[in-house]
């Protein structure tokens, strides 16, 4: 049965007697009479009707009543407090957790971070990077970037970015390409999709009979790049998320030709309200993207 109108003072003072097993220590803590944290703990003993505490010579020890209460206050107290505590010049921060696929994440949207910051000061984003695996309920995520065809179950999906693969590799490399066939005399370097370097292929025009090239399977686009980024071979990857490193001519795009194998999604659980922060970065992530 909810008993309404428990006093807050004697809840603390029970939580607070608890953690130091001391109702001395306790009335330091909250600076007050040891006689008065007695009392608080004695008043709720008698509202709830059980015995909290066993008094010991030396301390006190928690009843199995007690040890029941205790978690359920300090989850609630502390809840309180993480709570006051995103209250900052008259605004409430409100947490955003945000996963993304780490190669949208690293190279398209850490670059554009500061202009969200300085649209909404009172939002502290908390972003996680994932391979595209992603179990947004099960990792408390408000949402998730993912790449793929936008048909998850049970998710809202939002199409950000078509971000077209095509083979990238070092300048050392790619002045040994001259035709796409070119590429079977190098280790390809490629995610978990199997597919891919195929269809690139046939859409470059390479012969349908060219020998197969060894590869190196990756889970994360970043680790692939890494590896081209070292000279282990071409990489099959999206030129948009690596634009800094075309620029600068640490990697090279030896052939125009790329293949949509799928775009980026902001996606969310369809059973998830939207709250004011969310709108805020969807609102936000859609104008960059569309920029």
């Amino acid at each position: 049965m909810v008993r309404p109108h428990l006093p807050l003072n004697a809840l603390r003072a029970f939580e607070a007697s608890a953690r130091h097993l001391s109702f001395t220590k306790a009335a330091i803590e909250l600076c007050v009479t040891q006689a008065a944290v007695s009392h608080h703990v004695k008043s709720l003993e008698g509202q709830l009707n059980v015995i909290l505490f066993n008094r010991l010579p030396r301390g006190l020890m928690l009843t199995p009543e007690g040890e029941t209460l205790l978690p359920a206050l300090r989850e609630a107290f502390d809840r309180i407090a993480g709570t006051l505590e995103r209250f900052e010049g008259g605004h409430y921060r409100e947490v955003l957790r945000v996963g993304a696929v780490a190669t949208l994440a690293v190279g398209w949207l850490l670059p554009r971070l500061a202009d969200f910051q300085a649209r909404h000061p009172f939002i502290d984003l908390r972003l996680s990077t994932n391979n595209n695996r992603v179990d947004i309920a099960a990792e408390g995520l408000d949402y998730a970037i993912r790449f793929g065809a936008g048909a998850w179950h049970g998710v809202e999906a939002v199409r950000l970015l078509e971000a077209p693969l095509s083979a990238l590799c070092v300048p050392s490399i790619a002045e040994q390409l001259h035709t796409p066939a070119d590429v079977s005399r190098h280790t390809l370097l490629r995610s978990y999709r199997a597919d891919e370097w195929p269809q690139w292929l046939a859409a470059a025009g390479a012969p349908a009979n060219m020998p197969v090239p060894k590869s190196i399977v990756f889970d994360s686009s970043l680790a692939m790049m890494e590896a081209a980024f070292q000279g282990a071979g071409i990489a099959l990857a999206p030129p948009l998320m690596f634009s800094r490193h075309l620029l600068a001519d640490a990697i090279r795009q030896p052939f125009s030709v790329a293949v949509t194998m799928g775009s980026y999604w902001l996606t969310r659980l369809q059973s998830r309200a939207e709250t004011p922060a969310m709108v805020a970065f969807h609102d936000w992530l859609v104008e960059a993207a569309n920029a």
